[in-house]
């Protein structure tokens, strides 16, 4: 198999780490599929993961190709890799192992999903790492059901986007906040309470929550500890929540790490189908640019997700 081309780094830092290598494709194993990409989602874990910051990817695993989800068409499967076959068009999220900036990637067959054929490969390739994210969050761990109320912090984000029409689509009661720039964007994606936090105090607007989803942290954590309900829940992907405070106004707190679940994705895809869900795609860059676009992301405020197109 001739080689392939994989935006890697081999030390951890800045911009310039990243660097374009040929490399030979990795085989999959028996459980795994060789997916020839045809676009990677840039996310936030990828510029955590290049500086250097990211718990689960030390040294040891340098050179270390970037990025965590794929769309692309199945060139290979693995011998009890029997979900898929040859040709199927799929999206996914790559193991903590990396390699979703690269023209060809490995993937479990339990992590992907057959894309929706209403997406094209660059918003197919937005959807498994955010919207995961956003869907274990929302359901799994804050148990969000139809009738409640949840105060998306950071709707307009890649996660928060997502997490906004999935709550909705459950029949939840939806507050997001949001910069000024992005009322709009947000309001559009069905948010019941959209509040820009750059003019409006958030406590002003929310009360007897069921679920705070905090994609944002810091203070805007700390001042949202009242408006839980007894019973409720605080739920984020950043640092953990104090247990102390969760304890003192009555609610759980938890955080957590996405995991890769291709059944989950299919459940995604439905709605995606079904016109109920729609990722939105902001910038897409070349492979080539990959940089670029990683710097792009970390710049934060972005709206939606960047994607990588890879021809």
């Amino acid at each position: 198999m001739s080689a392939i081309r994989e935006f890697r780094i081999h030390r951890f830092g800045g911009a310039e780490v990243l660097q374009a290598d040929d490399v030979e494709p990795s085989l999959p194993d028996a459980s795994q599929v060789l997916v020839s990409v045809r676009a990677a989602s840039v996310n936030p874990v990828d510029f955590k993961i290049r500086s250097g910051k990211y718990p689960a990817v030390k040294e040891d695993r340098l050179p270390y190709t970037l990025g965590r989800d794929v769309s692309g068409v199945v060139e290979k499967c693995g011998a009890q890799a029997t979900a898929f076959k040859v040709g199927d068009e799929v999206f996914g999220m790559v193991g903590i192992s990396g390699g979703g900036y690269a023209e060809k990637s490995v993937l479990d067959q339990k992590a992907i999903a057959l894309k929706p054929a209403v997406l094209d490969y660059v918003h197919a390739a937005a959807v498994p790492l955010a919207g995961q994210t956003a869907w274990q969050g929302l359901f799994r761990h804050g148990q969000l059901k139809a009738g409640q109320s949840v105060l998306i912090h950071g709707g307009s984000g890649g996660v928060g986007h997502f997490a906004v029409q999935f709550a909705k689509a459950k029949g939840a009661r939806v507050l997001t906040t949001v910069s000024t720039d992005n009322v709009a964007f947000a309001r559009s994606l069905g948010a019941d309470a959209v509040i820009d936090y750059k003019t409006q105090r958030f406590e002003d607007h929310a009360s007897e929550l069921d679920m705070v989803f905090d994609l944002i942290d810091g203070e805007t954590r700390e001042r949202s500890w009242a408006l839980l309900k007894r019973g409720g829940v605080l739920v984020s992907t950043l640092t953990d929540p104090s247990q102390d405070k969760a304890k003192e106004h009555g609610v759980r707190a938890m955080r957590y790490t996405v995991e890769a679940d291709g059944a989950e994705l299919a459940e995604i895809a439905k709605l995606v189908t079904a016109g109920k869900v729609k990722p939105h795609v902001a910038k897409t860059f070349p492979l080539e640019r990959a940089s670029d676009a990683l710097s792009d992301v970390e710049k934060g405020h972005s709206v939606g997700k960047v994607v990588l197109t890879v021809e």
